[in-house]
């Protein structure tokens, strides 16, 4: 490995030579003939830059060298050097103690990408003692040394932008003895350094109230509202708010939620391990944001379908006020609410009402399906990645509507909400295809940096929202809370009791529905894609690296929020309120179970989509598992397992079941091939323990359930080839 590095320098060295000496022989004649031919006496002149990229690796860590050469003006031969290392990889203590070396290093991104990405490869209690440790150690002979100012200098930096953009890092440390050790270390000879000493006392005593008072900020947290009550709710009173108000007072519950987003609870290696023991509050900012999206679908739903008595012309003025509320919150860049309302628009207990579509107006329909397109997956969601490049830190939606025109008459500048599955979809996809370490076990943070451009366009679409202004209307707020959550055995039943389920399929568009959870790239072919450009203006790798992993995935992407669903009815039902991108075409999408379209690469009578549940306390959430013609039963069982985060081993312990019709049962053989196995009749099945006897029809309450597309290790392996 050193003599491959000798040769590279020897290289870089020869190609620095003989540009020099191009240079040199050439730029002085071409300037003499521009002279001489120009009336002016213009002296044409080409500055001339060289750039040299090595790795350096030093003790516990790899640096990237970017070494540049800019030759100044004729007049003033001499060049300038400049010289920057940027770390690409190295153990924790070395990236820690980085810290406080980056800025005279000339790696000025480092500490906002440590601070947003350290959660995925270490603790802030094991970073806080690496930093103590080397502060009751600080470099310099004295105080008064170039050497300890400098590093005091760094140490306020550091400690500053850490306790103003992650102040929570430092409340959720539970024992206050870190923060006590730390406040006298600090630097005594500035003014910023006191203020970070006065505010780390201030956390530290907070710590020590909530742990002689825990009781007391337990009463705070816990506190709830009561669930509505079904028996006030009147549905059809959303016809009397304009839809200009309800979107407004949608993109104010939005735009809330979005500031107080934390950004690195997107993090695919923090957001894949959300269901696991122990982990229930972590990510709770996009958790929040999840629980926004269902409770709207959720609305939508119970308006369109709780008044089962309703004519369908009447039921008709319901699609149509919910369209104006998409059509508004588009307006207004509210991309989160729209998708959420043409999701539950587009959800089956809705799209099945065929004489209730037929009374709606036709240009109603028709911006129906024009907003719809907004989140169509063809190009890994290009319209909608397009659209926030365009309006991202625009003033305005770019819209030349009556709407967008009124809008603009009446409002100060509007952020935008972005729907934030396309960020998690982004961060899930860089997590699975980059190993955390390299093969000599040093931290890969040439990684970190990927997931810092995704996160930096997430703040900075924050940014545009933290200065909206929205006046509130209470009314409406009533109404909305007042909404009863339907389960979806609920929605269906509602939907059957409008228009009997026998009835042919009302139009040519299929609805899309369903998310699924994709904790195995390999086997499922789901693609969570990623996109050849940026979201803004800026040049990406991330996006670029994305768009070449993408070309080598086998299906669409299926990247929404998941939502436990209730057993099986007797039609094909939907395993979320939350559905896929919708096409213009609306079919119907390959994890809702129907065979895969002949279109799409990899698909075939050979190979079927379906759906799994555990006879568990979660049982009442899908798995989507994809099953081919070699596929026996000991494998199926086992990918089943690890999708639902249980031990693979203990296949052998578990009989496969395919839910059919009417509540009936067909038991897929132990070594069978569950491809030929299987009927046509039904793609929902469960997974029981042997010798249980849970009654699959019993009802399960239905809870949110922040589900992304998760991709786990073996994903790995099909990207390996890449790079």
């Amino acid at each position: 490995m050193k003599r491959e590095g000798e040769n590279g320098r020897n290289v870089h060295g020869f190609i620095l030579k003989i540009s020099r000496k191009l240079k040199d022989s050439y730029l002085p004649v071409l300037a003499r003939d521009e002279a001489e031919s120009s009336p002016m006496k213009t002296t044409w002149y080409c500055p001339l830059d060289l750039s040299t990229v090595v790795e350096e690796e030093d003790e516990g860590v790899i640096y990237t060298v970017v070494v540049k050469q800019q030759h100044a003006s004729p007049n003033s031969p001499a060049s300038t050097v400049s010289r920057s290392q940027c770390v690409k990889a190295g153990t924790e203590e070395k990236l820690v103690l980085h810290l406080l070396h980056s800025f005279s290093l000339g790696d000025s991104s480092f500490i906002s990408i440590f601070l947003s990405t350290y959660r995925s490869f270490t603790s802030t209690e094991r970073v806080l003692d690496i930093l103590i440790d080397r502060l009751e150690n600080p470099p310099g002979d004295s105080e008064r040394s170039q050497t300890r100012q400098s590093f005091n200098k760094a140490v306020c930096t550091v400690f500053s932008t850490w306790l103003s953009e992650y102040p929570e890092d430092f409340r959720n440390l539970g024992d206050p003895s870190r923060l006590l050790r730390l406040a006298p270390l600090l630097p005594q000879d500035s003014s910023s350094a006191v203020d970070l000493r006065a505010r780390l006392l201030r956390t530290a005593e907070e710590l020590s109230e909530r742990a002689l008072l825990p009781d007391k900020h337990r009463d705070q947290s816990s506190s709830s509202s009561p669930p509505p009550d079904p028996s006030k709710f009147e549905p059809t009173s959303v016809l009397g708010f304009p839809a200009a108000v309800i979107a407004e007072q949608l993109t104010k519950i939005e735009t809330e939620l979005f500031v107080r987003l934390v950004p690195y609870h997107c993090l695919g290696s923090l957001w894949s391990q959300r269901d696991k023991k122990g982990r229930e509050g972590v990510c709770w900012s996009v958790r929040a944001t999840i629980r926004q999206f269902n409770k709207l679908a959720n609305a939508v739903l119970a308006s369109c379908l709780w008044p089962t008595k309703l004519r369908s012309q009447q039921r008709a003025r319901l699609l149509e006020k919910w369209i104006s509320v998409a059509e508004e919150c588009r307006a207004r860049k509210n991309f989160s609410s729209l998708y959420a309302v043409v999701s539950a628009l587009q959800s089956n207990p809705i799209h099945r009402l065929r004489r209730t579509w037929q009374e709606t107006d036709r240009e109603a329909l028709r911006r129906y399906e024009e907003l719809a397109e907004i989140f169509s997956d063809k190009d890994n969601y290009s319209q909608s990645r397009e659209l926030l490049k365009e309006e991202g830190t625009s003033k305005f939606a770019n819209l030349d509507n009556r709407i967008n025109n009124r809008h603009h008459s009446r409002s100060n500048a509007q952020g935008t909400v972005p729907y934030l599955g396309i960020f998690l979809t982004d961060l899930t996809m860089l997590d699975t295809a980059v190993k955390d370490r390299l093969d000599n076990g040093y931290i890969n943070f040439d990684k970190r940096r990927r997931e810092f451009e995704v996160l930096a366009q997430i703040r900075l679409l924050q940014s545009s929202c933290k200065n909206c202004v929205f006046d509130s209307d209470e009314a409406f707020s009533q109404w909305y809370h007042s909404v009863p959550t339907l389960t979806e055995e609920q929605s269906y039943r509602l939907s059957n009791e409008i228009e009997a389920p026998t009835e042919p399929s009302p139009r040519s568009l299929m609805p899309t529905v369903i998310i699924t959870q994709c904790s195995d790239l390999s086997s499922s072919r789901t693609s969570l894609a990623g996109d050849g450009e940026s979201l803004f203006d800026f040049h990406s790798p991330v996006n670029n690296f994305l768009s070449k992993l993408t070309k080598h995935m086998r299906s669409p992407s299926v990247s929404c929020l998941d939502v436990d669903t209730s057993p099986p009815t007797n039609e094909s039902t939907p395993v979320a309120l939350t559905p896929t991108t919708p096409t213009k075409t609306h079919r119907r999408s390959a994890s809702c179970g129907n065979n895969l379209p002949s279109n799409v690469p990899g698909s075939g009578p050979d190979m079927r989509i379906i759906r799994i549940r555990m006879d568990l306390q979660d049982g009442n959430l899908y798995r989507s598992i994809l099953v081919t013609s070699n596929d026996k039963t000991p494998s199926v069982i086992s990918s089943a397992l690890e999708k639902h985060n249980q031990d693979p081993t203990q296949a052998s312990r578990y009989e496969l079941i395919q839910l059919l019709p009417e509540g009936k049962e067909l038991v897929i053989p132990a070594t069978g091939n569950v491809f030929y196995a299987m009927t046509s009749s039904s793609v929902d099945f469960l997974l029981r323990r042997k010798g249980g006897n849970t009654p699959v029809g019993s009802p399960i309450t239905t809870e949110t359930s922040a589900t992304f597309p998760r991709i786990k290790a073996k994903g790995r392996r099909l990207v390996r080839t890449l790079f």
